[in-house]
């Protein structure tokens, strides 16, 4: 990216009210029928120019044209029961109806591919897209087959690199792997979860980020933050091993977490994309408010390797509020950027 301090998001953007009710996570269409995937390109290109109109400099599909982060992509392979659902712990904080793995796990075809060639034809920006990390996938499924979240895992990892070429093929300039799970299961994660990881990315000749926040702002993610202390430092527990791995991008949250900033350091050397927005709030930061986590960020991170960013998707805040914040990350990483500018 030749933009200093590229601007971005970390996941989902809120849907149109036509399309979904608004303000609610994983929300069903309000467009049914043959008109569905029309509607879902037509939102996609609303959340494109809200990006533009904001001044986002790496624009992504905001994840309209899917329910769940996670399962609208297992929604398309074979192997999965989502008739009979099972409710488990996930992330191990809270209760859920998922769907369960009876047999072998395969793709039928490439799932998101067409819609990331459609983005790729109405702009020129750089595209970030993103996609269930394969720890996550599994922490997201009760398993009555592989009885192993390993093997599980390298099956979904094996999808998911087969995902990740039909993506970088249709033009997609950074693929992101959401991994939630990381900050929760510290011994998957470091015993065969970056394995996982690794394995989905291989042999991608574009960028490769890895997304691991604390979640959405929903009370189950807010009432387990109250339970992490004054410092949360999960991101020290996998960071070493990440700092060693092939993945280009680490995805963090920094403003308004417990985060202390000085982690940064452990995964020196890697391209980072720092959360400056919260959206666990409607509040709209200020351009200063952002500008000021990124100069904290800049003290453990080059310039060229800091990519401003969102904490998490926006899908549960108002659009307005979102089109706030997305501006305002744009304006403080503006700010920042004339900064270092003048001072070469």
């Amino acid at each position: 990216m030749k933009t200093l301090l590229p601007t971005s998001t970390a996941g989902s953007l809120p849907k149109p009210a036509w399309l979904a009710e608004p303000e609610k996570l994983w929300s069903d269409w309000k467009v049914q029928g043959d008109t569905l995937a029309e509607a879902k390109h037509d939102a996609l290109l609303v959340t494109l120019q809200d990006q533009l109109h904001a001044g986002i400099d790496i624009v992504s599909d905001g994840e309209q044209t899917r329910q769940h982060f996670v399962t609208t992509f297992i929604e398309h392979l074979d192997g999965v029961d989502f008739e009979n659902k099972r409710t488990v712990k996930i992330r191990n904080r809270y209760d859920a109806s998922v769907p369960v793995v009876k047999g072998e796990v395969s793709a039928k075809g490439p799932v998101f591919a067409d819609d990331a060639a459609f983005l790729r034809e109405h702009t020129s920006q750089p595209i970030k897209w993103a996609l269930p990390g394969p720890l996550t996938m599994v922490d997201t499924l009760f398993d009555a087959h592989y009885q192993s979240r390993e093997k599980l895992a390298m099956a979904f990892a094996t999808i998911l690199n087969k995902e990740a070429k039909a993506l970088e093929a249709a033009g997609v300039d950074i693929i992101q792997f959401d991994e939630p799970a990381f900050n929760v299961f510290f011994d998957e994660v470091n015993d065969w979860g970056i394995a996982a990881l690794e394995q989905a990315a291989a042999g991608l000749k574009c960028e490769t980020a890895v997304h691991i926040c604390y979640g959405y702002g929903i009370k189950a993610n807010t009432d387990w933050k109250k339970t992490l202390g004054s410092e949360w430092r999960q991101y020290e527990e996998i960071f070493p091993q990440l700092q060693r791995s092939s993945i280009d991008i680490i995805s963090l949250e920094c403003l308004n977490s417990k985060v202390p900033m000085d982690l940064i350091e452990l995964i020196r050397g890697k391209k980072v994309m720092a959360g400056a927005i919260d959206v666990a709030t409607s509040r709209i930061e200020t351009p200063e408010e952002v500008a000021d986590t990124l100069r904290k960020a800049l003290t453990f991170v080059d310039a060229d390797k800091l990519y401003p960013s969102t904490n998490c998707g926006m899908t549960p805040l108002p659009r307005s509020v979102a089109g706030g914040k997305l501006k305002a990350l744009s304006d403080g990483a503006a700010i920042v950027r004339r900064e270092l500018e003048g001072r070469g």
